[in-house]
């Protein structure tokens, strides 16, 4: 049998293009492997070989309206490849959501299978579950070796329409589907089984894994309101008019600090809410009712609080993983505690 042919595609800097100066280059591509594409080559043995490779830069792909995309499948597509390899993205956030509107691209527009390597905090896991096949790397090009290695097989057995089995056999990041199939024992025998497994200090896994979320102890009353200093954050997606940063409507890659020091409200002819998941009219043409700016004022004015912090600190809480909006606000917190604030007003969708 003919060796498969593989299209690898990476960000500016794996392509040894540039590094964050160049992060606008156009789409491009090159014959045969590149950098990581090397060893990439290697771990596909025999099975495959590297056709060609494909690249963008980071800020060009997250900046796309479309375009770009466009652009990288036809040349995706000028390559005639069986499978499509995208990264691996590592722990890196605008990468990975690169790779992923790629691949979801060329399985849509080419119809051919596709893989991406990504940390399990990445945005990009979210974003593409379900759409696209991911496997787990390193935070790191630390883990380059064994992220290429998953990635070489994970592609063959795409592209040879080899039965693909449960994540948890495959070593494949949950695509969050489920699928019957039979047991030979009863769920009775099955839940002592993993039970007893787990009491004795042996591997487990169970049929119905639940979500973890952190346990946060509500922070004291202000001792003293009338000599605190006050800060208003959101998660509404309050922008400048525009949104000049490009603050995402969904899987927020970022959070943003504008300075409202000499503002009595939020007018909206300056400020605007772009959060995708809910209907933004009311809060765009009023966006006090999203950062209550002017009753924070008043209430500065009239003595209840000591100060209004300066700036507002603002992000889209819309979809994305909880470790992204974790840091996030880890992030903001630091900032606040830096700039002295006492207590924070955030308002939430």
């Amino acid at each position: 049998m003919a060796a498969l042919k593989v299209v690898h595609y990476m960000n500016q800097f794996f392509a040894g293009i540039g590094g964050e100066e160049v992060a606008d280059a156009a789409p491009g591509s090159m014959q045969g492997p590149v950098g990581p594409g090397i060893a990439l080559a290697r771990a596909l043995r025999e099975d495959a070989e590297i056709v060609g490779t494909v690249y963008c830069g980071d800020n060009r792909m997250a900046e796309d309206g479309g375009s770009v995309v466009d652009e990288l499948v036809k040349l995706v597509g000028e390559f005639a490849p069986d499978v499509v390899i995208a990264g691996p993205a590592f722990g890196s956030g605008r990468y990975g959501l690169a790779c992923g509107r790629l691949c979801a691209a060329v399985q849509e527009t080419l119809r051919l299978p596709t893989v991406m390597g990504v940390h399990v905090d990445s945005p990009a896991i979210e974003a593409n579950r379900g759409v696209v096949r991911m496997v787990p790397t390193s935070e790191t090009a630390v883990g380059m070796a064994d992220a290429l290695s998953a990635l070489a097989k994970m592609a063959v057995k795409l592209a040879s329409n080899d039965h693909l089995g449960s994540a948890y056999e495959e070593g494949y990041i949950p695509t969050g589907r489920r699928q019957n199939r039979f047991s030979d024992q009863t769920a009775a025998k099955r839940a002592t089984g993993m039970l007893l497994r787990k009491l004795r200090g042996e591997d487990h896994l169970t049929e119905w894994p639940l979500p973890q979320y952190d346990r946060v102890a509500p922070a004291p009353p202000l001792a003293d309101p009338a000599n605190a200093t006050i800060a208003l954050v959101t998660e509404g997606g309050i922008v400048l008019k525009g949104n000049p940063s490009r603050l995402e409507s969904g899987w927020a890659s970022k959070w943003l600090m504008y300075d409202i020091g000499g503002e009595g409200a939020m007018s909206s002819e300056k400020y605007q809410s772009i959060h995708g998941g809910f209907d933004t009219t009311a809060a765009s043409a009023e966006p006090n009712r999203m950062v209550p700016l002017d009753t924070a004022r008043d209430l500065e004015h009239e003595g209840v609080i000591g100060r209004l912090h300066d700036a507002l600190l603002t992000t889209t809480g819309n979809m994305g993983p909880l470790s992204s909006f974790k840091q996030y606000g880890e992030e903001m917190a630091a900032e606040l505690l830096r700039a002295k604030v006492d207590g924070v007003v955030l308002t939430a969708t």
